[in-house]
């Protein structure tokens, strides 16, 4: 099965961003380079193609009831034009995935990771419940991510809706450049920013005209390695890297979207259980001495013992490090910890941090 373009794949082309597939999708890993992108993003505002990500519409009178059976966190909280961050979970508290739900004033709607879009589907599909619809609507919508510091100063320009006044993790349906979008105040980088769904026959128009009303900001085009360094330093998790079916909420340092009080769902009591018995990992922060980068799947020691492994690493652009995320027994999680991670068959100096990563200056 050849991979998937997105409305978006041309401009990327003329572009010149260096294309890979990624989840299906032929995607722009980067354009001018990493570090220059990251920096962009952090410093002014940058625009990112995300439409590989999956949509999936639930509707009819059980929704509700439904996405409180399939996923972690109580959506009965959610108000109208409200979105949340939540988790799926297999029955032994293993992670499918971790999404967004929206909610729109008759449906709801969440946003998958792209890896996970068939399997999330089927097992949303194989716990439905009577009084559900349930609608795979990934190809009906371009989604943008627009991040940075000056990112409410550049839509601002294409929309008449107030982008202040809308809160984190809330949206409005409004148009932007003439055309109907949903505008949430969400994103994965740790910067202000929105992410934008609309049709994909209006894919360059929209993109066409955030370019042109950045360009005062310097706005530039950001890939998917930007988008992997910037998470990182916010302590974000990827599924596949920080959390999947080998892993549960708790120990991924998900706790807060985990609402044991809110009824059953799937997940519960194996999630409960380990609550219980007291955590033997978690996922923490790390940060190395010198110049080294660590990567998936490098051991980290204390003296002599292996005692975790890393999830996710990489040099950081804001610190000029190397940081990472990784699991470890927890008697070694308390911040300013001394450990050692193993790259080439040596070790190499590091300490539990804080997180996020990188604070706003």
């Amino acid at each position: 099965m050849s991979a998937k373009k997105t409305a978006l794949y041309e401009i990327h082309k003329k572009l010149n961003a260096r294309i890979v597939e990624f989840a299906g999708y032929l995607m722009p890993i980067q354009y001018k380079g990493i570090m220059d992108e990251h920096r962009r993003v952090r410093q002014t505002v940058g625009i990112f193609d995300v439409s590989h990500m999956g949509e999936f519409i639930i509707s009819g009178e059980k929704s509700l009831d439904f996405l409180q059976l399939v996923t972690i966190n109580d959506v009965a909280r959610l108000d109208v034009f409200q979105v949340q961050y939540s988790a799926m979970c297999y029955e032994n508290g293993g992670i499918v995935d971790d999404l967004l739900v929206y909610r729109f004033p008759d449906h709801y709607m969440t946003v998958v990771n792209a890896s996970n879009l068939e399997k999330d589907f089927r097992w949303m599909q194989s716990h439905l419940i009577p009084g559900v619809e349930l609608k795979n609507a990934s190809d009906d919508f371009t989604l943008l991510a627009v991040q940075g510091p000056d990112s409410v100063a550049t839509l601002q320009k294409l929309t008449p809706v107030d982008l202040s006044a809308i809160e984190y993790y809330w949206m409005k349906q409004e148009k932007l450049a003439d055309v109907e979008a949903i505008i949430s105040r969400t994103g994965y980088t740790g910067e202000p920013g929105f992410e934008i769904g609309f049709a994909p026959e209006y894919s360059e128009k929209v993109w066409n005209a955030i370019m042109d009303a950045g360009q005062e900001f310097q706005i530039e085009p950001v890939g998917l390695g930007a988008r992997d360094t910037l998470r990182l330093e916010m302590k974000y998790c990827l599924y596949g890297n920080d959390i999947d079916q080998t892993t549960h909420p708790l120990e991924a340092g998900l706790g807060w979207i985990t609402r044991l009080k809110k009824g059953q769902f799937i997940g519960r009591d194996a999630i409960l259980n380990a609550k219980e018995k007291g955590l033997t990992r978690k996922l923490v922060g790390i940060e190395l001495e010198g110049k080294a980068i660590p990567r998936h799947g490098y051991e980290i020691y204390k003296d002599e013992q292996q005692v975790g492994v890393i999830t996710s690493g990489t040099f950081s652009p804001m610190l000029e490090k190397g940081i990472a995320i990784g699991y470890l027994a927890v008697e070694y999680t308390e911040p300013g910890t001394d450990i050692d991670i193993m790259i080439r068959n040596r070790k190499v100096p590091a300490t539990v941090v804080k997180t996020p990563f990188y604070k706003h200056q």
